[in-house]
């Protein structure tokens, strides 16, 4: 069976995640110690970095989750969710990389980078400078996104698309360790009811990381 190597709290492993189930293709998750550096996993992609996708026939589809996710459009695109026009498809595809690399960069990177993944890398103490500046830009993106769905039924248009699944696999990750703050953004708040009640959210909402019980709320549909 397809095979998927992941990190749980990886906003990119997160969103193959969601794809994969939004296209309901069949696989299985292997959750991947990437510090270990088994060299079985670096015959599938030397870089040592997930997420790493495997076929049924064994081919290796690697270079991050951006890369995976067009591979797995071309490969599979019945249910294509970059959308049906080259407008739409331009609007998606900026949105992506607002999330995956603004959002990121500004946020994901300030907060659960730093609390959770130098914590299993290994890396040292978490920035404070770092985290102040995450808890302070979430307010700004979590605003654009009540801008966008106040004027769409979703991020980029009619439609749920790759702009909503990347933008949940950061808010999820974030939502995990508590650090949305969701009673000042009613708007992103009602959007984010709406990701977490699509089958494609179902497995990430049912994460638990040892240790790292994620807050009451996380799993529910009614927050």
């Amino acid at each position: 069976m397809r095979k998927l190597h992941h990190l749980p709290l990886d906003s990119g492993c997160r969103k193959i995640r969601m794809l994969l189930r939004e296209k309901k293709l069949e696989f299985e998750l292997h959750a991947e110690k990437v510090w270990e550096r088994r060299e079985a996993f670096l015959a599938l992609n030397p870089a040592g970095e997930v997420p790493v996708l495997v076929e049924d026939d064994g081919t290796s589809i690697t270079g991050g989750a951006q890369v995976i996710s067009e591979y797995l459009e071309e490969a599979y695109p019945d249910q294509s969710l970059l959308g049906d026009n080259p407008l739409c498809r331009a609007e998606v595809r900026r949105l992506i990389s607002w999330f995956d690399d603004k959002f990121r960069r500004e946020v994901t990177a300030n907060l659960v980078e730093e609390k959770m993944l130098k914590r299993f890398l290994g890396l040292g103490e978490p920035n404070s400078q770092a985290i102040r500046a995450g808890h302070a830009n979430i307010h700004y993106h979590l605003e654009y996104i009540s801008w966008l769905t106040d004027r769409r039924t979703w991020l980029a248009g009619d439609d749920f698309s790759l702009a909503d699944i990347t933008a949940a696999s950061h808010i999820s990750s974030l939502d995990y360790i508590g650090d949305v703050p969701w009673k000042e953004h009613q708007g992103a708040k009602d959007w984010y009811a709406r990701v977490k009640s699509r089958p494609c959210m179902r497995g990430v909402l049912t994460d638990m990381i040892p240790g790292v019980p994620p807050p009451k709320h996380y799993a529910d549909l009614d927050f």
